[in-house]
């Protein structure tokens, strides 16, 4: 499902009017304040297989749901199985495996999976919904953002790429070694960063690629501008873009965003739908105050996320909702 079918299908539900509620419809997951001091986080998330492996992709469909709660500043406490899985054709050992790497990944967050719902479908499916805790005063929600702020990625981009490369077949072990790594690591690590810092926005890089994603941080009077040459990117993508590794999604992404996107003219084709990738358990994309920009990225280094870059900075808006760039030179205020 690519951006402009979510816009129509959330336009069938009902204006959202719940006492207590804080994030909904419009934000990386469900927040209802139980108190001053606590409220409850709630997400759901699951995917198709990314990997051959159903160890590996357990494991990552899991990563990939509990990324909701890091985004919002908050902590995981328990989840339950999504699954669907076609029992007459596959090995009931092959929905153990992937059971054994939700359980095991959920274990690594410092959670427990208490149970779930299993349906008898024609191809697997699998991921968690999670519930987390949150003190209200420390929500991070996704349209904080403000003029003058760093944007931090801690994730390389591709793994959408790179996973179409696995679908049609031209890519060979080394490079699904590769992408299982990125695919596998917990946004932990950088949410735990996260907590020391003033965070005014953050969302995590999935499905809409990181145009998409970054386009929901904008609200109507911001515009982001990005320094492709400051993007972590896995090398691996040049390769496998080559002979055709684009999803539909991102080709989707691509056509909702076109017109919103201003690219400098030495950008290349592929250099463009690598920022419209369709991701799967990417990083956090934080918007920050530029003054505590570099103590982050120092401290995320530490924390040795995958990626820890400073990416581009948010502005008031001119034209353009987003604006990519080659070094942006005089105008990057970092």
């Amino acid at each position: 499902m690519g951006p402009e079918d979510l816009s129509i299908l959330l336009s069938y539900l009902p204006k959202q009017n719940v006492p207590g509620l804080l994030s909904g419809l419009d934000d990386d997951a469900a927040t209802y304040s139980v108190n001053d001091n606590l409220a409850i986080v709630q997400t759901l998330d699951f995917i198709t297989p990314v990997v051959d492996d159903p160890y590996s992709f357990g494991a990552i469909a899991a990563a990939n749901a509990i990324s909701d709660i890091y985004a919002m500043g908050a902590r995981p406490i328990f989840a339950l199985n999504i699954v669907s899985f076609p029992i007459r054709t596959m090995p009931m050992e092959t929905l153990g495996a992937i059971l054994a790497g939700g359980a095991a990944k959920a274990g690594e967050a410092g959670f427990t999976i208490v149970g779930g719902h299993s349906v008898d479908d024609a191809s697997p499916k699998y991921g968690l919904s999670v519930t987390g805790l949150v003190d209200p005063h420390k929500l991070i929600r996704k349209n904080g953002a403000l003029a003058g702020d760093a944007l931090i990625l801690t994730k390389p981009l591709g793994t959408g790429i790179l996973a179409s490369g696995i679908d049609a077949g031209i890519v060979g072990d080394e490079v699904e070694a590769a992408l299982t790594s990125v695919m596998l690591e917990l946004n932990l690590k950088a949410a735990q960063v996260m907590q020391a810092f003033p965070v005014h926005a953050c969302t995590d890089v999935s499905g809409f690629g990181l145009l998409g994603h970054l386009r929901e941080m904008l609200n109507p009077d911001l515009s982001a501008h990005l320094d492709y040459d400051k993007l972590p990117i896995l090398p691996q993508v040049w390769d496998v873009l080559k002979y055709g590794g684009i999803s539909g999604g991102t080709h989707s992404n691509a056509r909702f965003l076109g017109d919103q996107v201003q690219w400098e003219e030495k950008i290349t084709f592929f250099e463009q739908m690598v920022l419209f990738d369709a991701q799967t358990s990417g990083g956090l994309l934080m918007a920050v105050p530029a003054e505590a920009a570099d103590s982050m990225i120092s401290e995320l280094t530490r924390a040795k996320t995958l990626a820890a870059n400073i990416i581009g900075y948010i502005d008031k808006r001119k034209d353009f909702p987003i604006k990519v760039q080659r070094g942006l030179g005089s105008e990057n205020p970092f």
